[in-house]
């Protein structure tokens, strides 16, 4: 999308961009000069100057306006920190669903985003938009798994995946559009509307939820006050583990704090990054120890007692890393080889999510006809992880049309084990009060795995480009100093490649092809370590379960 910097003294408007744009990546308000040849000895001649990268003000230091860059930069950052928290309440609306019943909650997390968007769209500063955000995510982190947990409740265990692979196909082509719908609304009408235009679909659905969403009693073992009154209410409420539902929160908030700000704002090595995953750990062992006393946990640790349903959670989640590391990959990769624009480098992703869709259909069909779903999960770790093999041995930087299909088979293989290994997890949980808060868990491993997978595949890609490019650059003779500053240009800009000379755009491009080599490596493992599980799995008979 077309993102257009405000001049000075005028109010921002629906039409102006949510941060602030560095003027370069670095974010500093400069330009650096187009590096235009290097001499025979290897030195960047910038501007005329021998032996030196120079660089020009783009503007003066009055017309900057005091730190905005820097601010809005901060701040985007705290946005994406205080948003983790959310991630906790995905567990917790499973079990609300049992005490105030699924119609009430589907509801409430609709209503929740609807007030979210809304004070998004209104909002006139960035913690207005924060705010916003934080509430529209506390009510998305339910929609999803309310809906899985609805169809668990009406349908027999072999129709489920057949069910969610239709939510999951309506749920792909969502995400798909989403995108460049949300792009062409800001540079027509503005980016209010990317939130304003989500409110009259949710306020609909939650009309069709009221007319036609059964509405099964909610348990009420624990009370015989009449429903609704102040002491049914009370009795309600008392059944929440509050307790283990902030000390759930602080442990996931402790575990991704770190690794949203290692490598970037602290090193990986840093006191208070290691402080924090201690913390994380520290506090799992807590809430394990208070679960234990609850008789009403948010989690019943009963389930983990389980060797399948643990199965089930980890390989969901090492897929979904693997293909979150597809997803940042590949489009860089034909970024900096074929210097393709963002368009066609992010619709090479179109054979991954087409595949996604289709292996959800077909492992539902499959699944309602046959009954089975433990060789459907090895096919789809195995599928997967051959797709990561194929883009490790070919991808080397001159890829035709034919290989760039080589990541279908992830996403065709991603595909069927979302919904082979929801029905694995369901046929294992046996006691119904405890199959809520499975699922919910189960979208919460998914979405650890979504904050885990990009950034570790990111700061591999990284670490190899500067350790490979650096190695590169020194063959051609530069300096030290000349090395460092190209390296931080290359990082922080792709499309920096173009500013260089044939020599030093090789050595750029051959670095990123190692890198990203390497961050195929990472969804490799991820996908072989779902494969080693998928095989110990058990299949269970599905005729009689729930």
């Amino acid at each position: 999308m077309v993102q257009r910097s405000e001049p000075a003294g005028i109010e921002p408007t629906e039409d102006s961009p949510l941060l602030a744009k560095p003027r370069n990546a670095n974010g500093h308000g400069e330009a650096y000069v187009s590096i235009a040849e290097i001499s025979p000895e290897g030195s960047v001649n910038g501007n005329g100057v021998n032996g030196s990268l120079t660089k020009i003000r783009s503007e003066d230091e009055e017309s900057r306006g005091s730190g905005e860059v820097e601010e809005s930069a901060g701040t985007a950052n705290v946005a994406r920190i205080i948003s983790v928290l959310l991630i906790a309440t995905q567990t917790l609306y499973g079990k609300l669903s049992d005490i105030y019943g699924r119609k009430t909650m589907v509801i409430t997390a609709y209503l929740i985003f609807v007030v979210g968007c809304a004070i998004v769209a209104m909002g006139q500063t960035m913690w207005q938009v924060i705010l916003g955000r934080v509430i529209s995510g506390a009510g998305s982190s339910g929609m999803a798994g309310l809906v899985s947990i609805l169809i668990t409740d009406l349908l027999p265990i072999r129709d489920v995946a057949q069910w969610r692979a239709y939510v999951n196909l309506v749920a792909t082509f969502g995400r798909s559009i989403g995108g460049p719908l949300g792009g062409w609304l800001v540079d027509v009408i503005g980016w209010r509307w990317s939130f304003y235009g989500q409110v009259p679909p949710i306020i609909l659905a939650i009309v069709l939820v009221i007319i036609y969403l059964p509405s099964p009693p909610a348990d009420s073992e624990v009370s015989d006050a009449p429903n609704g009154s102040a002491a049914s209410q009370k009795s309600k409420l008392q059944r929440i583990d509050f307790q283990g539902s902030i000390l759930f929160a602080l442990a996931v908030l402790a575990l991704l704090l770190p690794i949203e700000l290692g490598g970037v704002k602290f090193p990986w090595s840093h006191p208070f990054i290691i402080s924090l995953f201690a913390v994380s750990a520290v506090l799992v062992f807590v809430f394990i120890a208070v679960e234990k006393r609850q008789a009403e946990p948010i989690l019943p640790l009963e389930i983990f007692h389980r060797r399948d349903a643990v199965f089930s959670f980890a390989i969901l989640g090492c897929q979904t890393a693997a293909q979150l590391g597809l997803m940042f990959s590949v489009p860089l990769y034909f970024q900096i080889t074929q210097r393709a624009s963002n368009t066609v480098s992010g619709a090479h992703l179109v054979p991954a999510v087409v595949g996604n869709a289709l292996g959800g259909v077909i492992s539902g069909v499959l699944i309602k006809r046959s009954g089975r779903y433990k060789a459907l999960i090895i096919t789809a770790v195995s599928l997967s992880s051959f797709s990561y093999l194929l883009l490790m041995l070919r991808w080397h930087g001159n890829t035709n049309f034919w290989e760039s299909l080589y990541i279908f088979p992830s996403g065709f293989g991603t595909g069927i084990a979302q919904s082979a290994v929801f029905i694995s997890l369901q046929a294992v949980i046996s006691d119904p009060s405890h199959l809520a808060p499975a699922i919910s868990f189960m979208y919460l491993s998914s979405t650890l795995s979504l904050t885990v997978g990009l950034p570790l595949s990111n700061s591999v890609m990284q670490t190899v480009l500067r350790r490979t490019l650096r190695a590169r650059l020194l063959d051609l003779g530069m300096e030290v100093g000349e090395i460092s500053k190209i390296i931080e240009n290359t990082v922080s800009d792709v499309d920096f490649v173009d500013s260089v000379t044939a020599k030093v755009r090789d050595a750029i491009v051959g670095s990123y092809v190692d890198g990203l080599w390497w961050s195929h490596g990472v969804s490799f493992a991820f996908s072989a370590t779902a494969f080693a599980m998928a095989l110990i799995i058990r299949q269970k008979p599905l005729d009689g379960a729930r």
